[in-house]
Order: C-alpha cells, then sequence, then structure tokens
C-alpha cells in the first residue's frame, strides 16, 4: 500500500465502489458581472494572464476608487466583496501587482498562482485509497444491526467517536447546514441527495459564485474527494449504505478547485463568503490553498493571499459560522522554528525553501479561529501521516490509517474511512481530509442542541466534552525501533491530538 504524502487535497485520492442509482436537483442560476474601464494606453497588456486578489481599506467610497485605478492599470474586476475590501482581478500586465499596490487604499494585492490562466496538469502524489468489494458490502450488510445502515459494521469511526451512541437521542437538525468546501459535491448519490441544501450550494471556482444546476458536482473526471467528505458529515440515515456523523443536517456543496485539482485563494475566498452569506453553520476545509504549501506574510503575493483569506475567514465567523480545517499529511510538525517545503509553488517550476510556519502559515488551516484538526488511526494513535504541533492542532478525530500500523477490531475490515463517492459508489479513503468532516459532523451535532450558541461557545463544548488523550509512548508507528515523531505537552492538551479526541460530546449524546 502506497504511503501518505503532502498533496493539494490533503486526502488520498481514489477509486472503486458499488453502483445505485440517483436522481438530479435543480437550482435557478446566478451570475456576477465584471466591472472596469479600459486601460492606459501606457500600460502592457500582453503579459501572461492571471488572478490577483487586492486588498483595500474599509469604505464604499475607497473599493470605488480602487477599481478605478484597477481598470487604469489594466485590470478587469471579476468580482468585488466590498463586506471584506476583496476585490478579485484578472490582470495581463505584468507590472499589475507592483503598480496596484502604489494605489491609496490598497493594503495589500498578490498574484494568486505563477502561472496564466489555462489549464494545468494535476501533481497528485502518493495516496491511500481502496475499493469497497461486493463481498465487503454483503457481509456488512449481514452483521447490520436493526438500527443500523447496511455499511454501518463497517465504519469503526463513528463508535471511536461515540457517534453511534449520539444517534440513539438525536441525528442532528434540518436547520443546520454544514458546508464543504472542496472539489464539488454529488448530491444525486442516494445517501446525499436527502440532506443536500441546494440553496448554500454554488460553483466559487472562478472567484464569483455560480448557482448553475449542478454547478457544485464534480465533472467526469474530476476529483471524488468532496463527496467522499460531504458522506462523513452527513450521509442519511435512511437503510441504505452509510451513516454519516450527523445524518439528520443538511450538507451543502462549495466547488473550488478546477479542473486540474488546484484550490486557488479566489476561489476559496468566494467559498467562505458564499458559505457566511447563506447561513451556513459549519464549513469543513480538507484542503490547503494552492500553489503555496506555506504562504509567507513577507512576500506581497503570498501575504495578499492570507490577507485576504484571513478577511474572508473571520467574516464568516462574525457570521456565525465555526470553520473546520484538515492538517495536513506531511507527517510536519507545524509548530517547528523551520520546515523544509519541496513543494511549492505547485502550479509552475518549484523551489526548496525553508519556512517558519508561524510566519508562513498553511492556510487555511493555520489561521486564526479556524479549528485544526490531526488524524487518528482505528487503534486512537496519531495517524502515520498527520501533521501535527503543539499550538497549532485543535483536535484529533478518525482519519485512517494502513491496516498494516492500526487495524480495527471486526466487523470493521480496513482501517482507512468508508464514505460515499460519485456515482452511487462507495470506499475507502485515509488523510486528515477524513478526519477533518468528523470534526464538521459534531460541531454540526454541537448546533443542532444549541442552536444559538455563537462560534467560540461551539467551540469551547468542542473541546470541552471530549476525551483527553496523552502523548503516551514514544512514537514508532512502524515498530522499527526509530521514533517517528515527538509529541509534546501532556493529556490535557499535546502536539499530536490538541485538547481532546473529538467524540459527539455529553449534552448531544444524554
Amino acid at each position: 500500500m502506497a504511503h501518505l504524502s503532502s498533496r493539494r487535497t490533503r486526502a488520498l485520492a481514489v477509486p472503486v465502489g458499488l453502483a445505485l442509482t440517483a436522481s438530479l436537483g435543480f437550482l435557478p442560476t446566478a451570475t456576477a458581472a465584471p466591472t472596469g474601464e479600459p486601460a492606459s494606453a501606457s500600460v502592457r497588456t500582453d503579459g501572461p494572464k492571471l488572478s490577483y486578489v487586492v486588498n483595500t481599506r474599509g469604505g464604499h467610497s475607497t473599493v470605488k476608487d480602487v477599481e478605478k485605478a484597477i481598470a487604469k492599470a489594466g485590470g478587469t474586476v471579476v468580482i468585488t466583496y466590498e463586506q471584506i475590501g476583496v476585490i478579485v482581478v484578472h490582470s495581463q500586465n505584468p507590472a499589475f501587482g507592483e503598480t496596484i499596490r502604489r494605489v491609496r487604499g490598497v493594503e495589500s494585492a498578490g498574484a494568486t498562482r505563477t502561472n496564466p490562466i489555462v489549464p494545468q496538469a494535476t501533481k497528485d502524489v502518493g495516496s491511500i485509497a481502496e475499493p469497497l468489494t461486493a463481498e465487503q458490502a454483503a457481509a456488512a450488510a449481514a452483521d447490520a444491526k436493526a438500527d443500523e445502515d447496511p455499511l454501518e459494521p463497517l465504519q469503526w469511526s463513528l463508535p471511536a467517536i461515540k457517534a453511534d451512541q449520539a444517534h440513539k437521542k438525536s441525528l442532528g437538525s434540518k436547520k443546520v447546514t454544514v458546508a464543504v468546501i472542496d472539489t464539488g459535491v454529488d448530491d444525486t448519490h442516494p445517501d446525499l441527495a436527502p440532506n443536500f441544501d441546494s440553496r448554500a450550494s454554488a460553483n466559487c471556482v472562478s472567484g464569483a459564485p455560480d448557482t448553475t444546476a449542478g454547478s457544485w458536482r464534480p465533472a467526469a473526471g474530476e476529483s471524488d474527494h468532496g463527496t467522499h467528505v460531504a458522506g462523513t458529515i452527513a450521509a442519511a440515515k435512511n437503510g441504505v449504505g452509510v451513516t454519516g456523523v450527523a445524518p439528520g443536517v443538511k450538507v451543502s456543496g462549495i466547488k473550488v478547485s478546477n479542473p486540474d485539482g488546484f484550490f486557488y485563494t479566489e476561489a476559496v475566498v468566494c467559498g467562505f463568503l458564499w458559505a457566511a452569506e447563506h447561513g451556513v453553520e459549519v464549513t469543513n476545509n480538507s484542503y490547503y490553498t494552492d500553489p503555496w504549501l506555506f504562504n509567507c506574510k513577507n512576500d506581497p503575493d503570498q501575504g495578499a493571499l492570507v490577507d485576504a483569506l484571513t478577511r474572508a475567514v473571520k467574516y464568516a465567523e462574525r457570521k456565525g459560522t465555526v470553520n473546520v480545517a484538515a492538517a495536513g499529511n506531511s507527517r510536519q510538525d507545524l509548530a517547528s522554528d523551520a520546515i523544509e517545503d519541496t513543494t511549492s509553488p505547485n502550479d509552475s517550476e518549484t523551489v526548496t525553501r525553508t519556512v517558519d510556519p508561524s510566519a508562513c502559515p498553511d492556510i487555511p488551516t493555520m489561521l486564526p479561529g479556524v479549528v485544526t484538526v490531526s488524524a487518528t488511526g482505528a487503534k486512537g494513535l496519531k495517524s502515520s501521516y498527520s501533521n501535527y504541533g503543539r499550538g497549532v492542532i485543535d483536535v484529533a478525530a478518525p482519519g485512517g490509517d494502513s491496516t498494516i500500523y492500526q487495524t480495527p477490531e471486526p466487523p470493521a475490515v480496513n482501517g482507512l474511512i468508508l464514505s460515499t463517492l460519485p456515482g452511487g459508489r462507495y470506499g475507502y479513503k485515509a488523510g486528515t481530509s477524513m478526519a477533518s468532516p468528523h470534526v464538521a459532523g459534531v460541531v454540526a451535532l454541537i448546533k443542532s442542541k444549541h442552536p444559538y450558541a455563537p462560534p467560540a461557545a461551539v467551540k469551547a463544548l468542542l473541546t470541552v466534552e471530549a476525551d483527553a488523550k496523552a502523548c503516551g509512548e514514544p512514537y514508532d508507528i512502524n515498530g522499527d525501533g526509530v521514533i517517528d515523531a515527538v509529541c509534546e505537552g501532556g493529556k490535557s492538551y499535546n502536539g499530536f491530538y490538541g485538547s481532546p479526541v473529538v467524540h459527539a460530546p455529553e449534552p448531544v449524546r444524554c
């Protein structure tokens, strides 16, 4: 089995499952019109076409003045998020960034990519993903109890976080929606269709929301990642397939990954804003924002990306949204003073650089207010691939691991996480991408029980009610006598597991 490594979706991709039929849903179209004025005759427009975020000081008049300056500098406004002072721009002026940063009212501005706006090849490497076989499905159905969905006996992660106990009291409220900001969600899947919220769904790939019916779905050949995440959160308890952590809540899809798997800043900003403006209580973010694994604030371009996303995340939280994110699959200590990054930028020629994560955060997971999630396996230990770091990790949750390292108890047969895949299928994946939606589901159960609790109170309940876990023995996950990672801290808080290992909290279970 391949070993996990860093990747844009922080997850483990891939295949197969069981085919089922499904129905389509439709939503009226909404559009965002670009604005702008002709560029000055002296401005070059023969460079590569790049996308930028321009971050302004507050105020309607300031934003309008900056929009005029953008046009004069050879930029075309794609959309303006005036509520946070972020403008998405396209330009072919090679000097656009340098020029617009000198404009009164502009606090930062930067290119969101290092390659022109043309299709790129993905660079995903390494994966842990396995099919659900027909034999496994039949055996699981035979073992299922009367109150279980047919594949639920294979979902060792549900009892691991006591979700099965929580379901006896509550499946969650239909008034709560969790937005999956990801590669798209197949809302026609029979385990997702009953709980899908099309009103809170959109395609944000361009930086502006597109609500054309089905625009939030992954196209043929695109990643199944978002659909798998959505099932972990809210697959319906309906006698079909698997069960989500919060099978009674709503789930929406906000597609922010382009056809080649890149999550660019303008798309992610749009995702957070769309969720915030449509009453979403929880967002799940199982990715890192391309093209930089770490974004250094002292770099004009990278710093602008941190600025724009910080504004978007803070705005969503002010609107009542709890934002949950995966910590990453690079086996790195995010609390260390220096990390070697050999993967950035990932949309052109990479360079090797040494970064301080405190000055060069992984976004959005390391932004203030975001619940950062590490992964555990079937034995409750940190997953072999999971990032960690005292002061960075908030909570841990099941993300799965190689069965070689952590084998589940029967009747479960696979150490990875079983969930939904496009086309009515099911399959296994592992990664912090799979841990984060377990936490998002628990947050949804808390919001169902405490609908008026603000984000700070919800996050407090998430940690206070969960199980504290000590570092344990020296971490040698493969048993070769070499320590694979060092866990710092005590039982109540440490770098592997954060404050606690998350589970459905007592207010829900009692």
